[in-house]
């Protein structure tokens, strides 16, 4: 069925190849994300394997990239196919649908980025001069198990391969061989012990904290009533009808029209409105006047259209790129806070708008809190304000959570979510106020998300020897490695030397 369809799609190759190319020339960005995945679907499951040759000696030779100078190439059997088919049996042991077009553009670009560190480590060592030599080629071939025959190497086995077959092997191995010299001589390299202990001694101090903190939300409900009373001019409504064209003379002959009556202002709207509301006669229905800023930018605008009369009709005004005029269906209302509707409509104006007065509130909240605590303790100053006082730690300083050593997210605090406590961890001002703070004193406030913290230190602990010691052996054995390991590939990829056509290459190769 898959075929088929293609086929239908390809009758239409001329028209359809013009229209995908003008698209991605003008929006590659949005085009990539809704188009190139399927395209990967297609080239992956489909197309290559139509015109994919038999052997590497036979073409096929389908050029992804450059590291260096370098291809990264897809080629039947090489290193960057078996990444894909590697990729895939992983996916598929997962329960994973390969199938699925998201799944597979993640498939080929994780082999991509691998056959990238691939391509770049062999162009590194060749650069260098080094060469495997190649008795010890020959000796990891003759070890390979597709040649071995209880346990002996079988010349019978190898003789089975064609000569294109065993040189492809013989070549793989090579690179192989060379990998692993880079990879070991990279990975061995000697780490001072200074550089150990240091790292290791960045265990001490570790503090156990109690924490306090105020929910920005808990905004009182008089304090939105008295912004409300302040500026009521932002609640009033108004229902209008708009015309809205690109140019200005266009916009001065329709109002024209309906003035001495050639033109109904809904027929006028239907035919030559060219914004959102022209299906709806132009209608845009009841209004709050702070939701008409943006559409009517210019203050003086607002105020005579806001002082017009029921079934008036304004000028034409200037509205963002566009020319516009407004007919008045129901004139300027006054806000009634007494209404529900209205005050839910404050309440999500000052959430979105004046959060700030919000946080402000909860600093001060924070701010009462550590005065009267500094007055009459910790335990009064929370029971009067009914606030739970939770414990975590002990915590050394660990910005960002690195695994070495203890982390604020190994840690539950009640009213806070996995991914609160991360970003907490994340946030460089949260180490400063925790840290900055003495033993048993409050900290400064801490804004963060929808609270406001107040840390106290409650106890200092220096890591003993054996956690300096477990640390020093971690970092030197295992954590070092794997970190190194994990920038390398971002390394080569974002390196000067690195020349990505990965998306252009499928499109060449769907759309030739």
């Amino acid at each position: 069925m898959a075929q088929k369809e293609k086929k239908a799609v390809v009758k239409d190759k001329d028209s359809s190849s013009s229209e995908i190319a003008r698209r991605f020339k003008q929006n590659p960005a949005v085009f990539i994300g809704t188009v190139v995945v399927l395209v990967l679907v297609i080239v992956s499951f489909v197309v290559v394997p139509a015109f994919v040759p038999e052997s590497t000696n036979s073409g096929g030779d389908f050029i992804f990239g450059y590291y260096d100078k370098a291809p990264v190439s897809w080629i039947y059997g090489n290193m960057f196919a078996q990444y894909v088919d590697q990729a895939i049996s992983y996916y598929q042991s997962q329960g994973v649908e390969t199938s699925d077009f998201r799944v597979a553009a993640e498939i080929w670009r994780q082999a991509y980025e691998m056959a990238v560190t691939h391509t770049a480590v062999l162009q590194m060592m060749r650069k260098s001069n080094y060469s495997v030599p190649e008795k010890t080629v020959n000796r990891a071939v003759a070890q390979r198990p597709e040649f071995q025959e209880n346990g002996r190497f079988s010349q019978a086995l190898y003789k089975q391969k064609s000569d294109s077959a065993r040189l492809v092997i013989w070549r793989q191995t090579q690179d192989e061989l060379t990998k692993v010299m880079f990879f070991n001589d990279f990975f061995e390299l000697l780490v001072p012990s200074g550089e150990m202990d240091f790292i290791a001694n960045m265990s001490s101090p570790m503090k156990k904290f109690e924490v306090v903190f105020f929910k920005v939300d808990d905004y009182p409900e008089s304090y939105y009533f008295s912004y409300a009373q302040e500026h009521p001019e932002l609640f009033n409504t108004i229902h209008l009808s708009r015309i809205t064209v690109s140019g200005e003379r266009e916009a001065r002959k329709i109002l024209a029209s309906i003035r001495d009556g050639t033109s109904a202002f809904e027929d006028a709207a239907r035919d030559q409105s060219q914004d959102g509301y022209a299906d709806m006669g132009g209608d845009m229905g009841n209004r709050y006047s702070f939701e008409l800023d943006s559409e009517i930018s210019n203050l003086e605008d607002r105020r005579i259209i806001f002082a017009l009369g029921r079934g008036e009709i304004s000028n034409v005004i200037k509205t963002g790129d566009n020319w516009s005029f407004f007919r008045v269906e129901n004139e300027l209302t006054q806000a009634d806070f007494a209404d529900e509707a209205v005050m839910e409509k404050v309440r999500s104006y000052v959430r979105n708008f004046e959060r700030g007065r919000m946080e402000d509130w909860a600093i001060a909240q924070a701010n009462d809190f550590i005065s009267e605590a500094a007055e009459s303790g910790l335990e009064n100053a929370a029971r009067w304000r009914y606030l739970e006082r939770h414990s975590f730690g002990p915590l050394p300083v660990n910005y960002g959570g690195i695994d070495l050593f203890t982390s604020l997210e190994s840690f539950t605090i009640p009213g806070l979510t996995s991914q609160d406590l991360q970003n907490l961890s994340r946030n460089e001002n949260f180490w400063k106020a925790a840290f900055s703070a003495r033993l048993n004193t409050p900290s400064e406030p801490l804004v963060h998300g929808n609270n406001v913290f107040v840390f106290i230190p409650v106890e200092e602990i220096e890591a003993d020897e054996e956690s300096i010691q477990r640390i020093t052996s971690m970092y030197s054995s295992y954590w070092l490695r794997s970190i190194t390991e994990q920038s390398l590939q971002p390394y080569f990829l974002n390196n000067e030397k690195m020349d990505d056509r990965f998306w252009d290459a499928y499109f060449r190769y769907l759309m030739p």
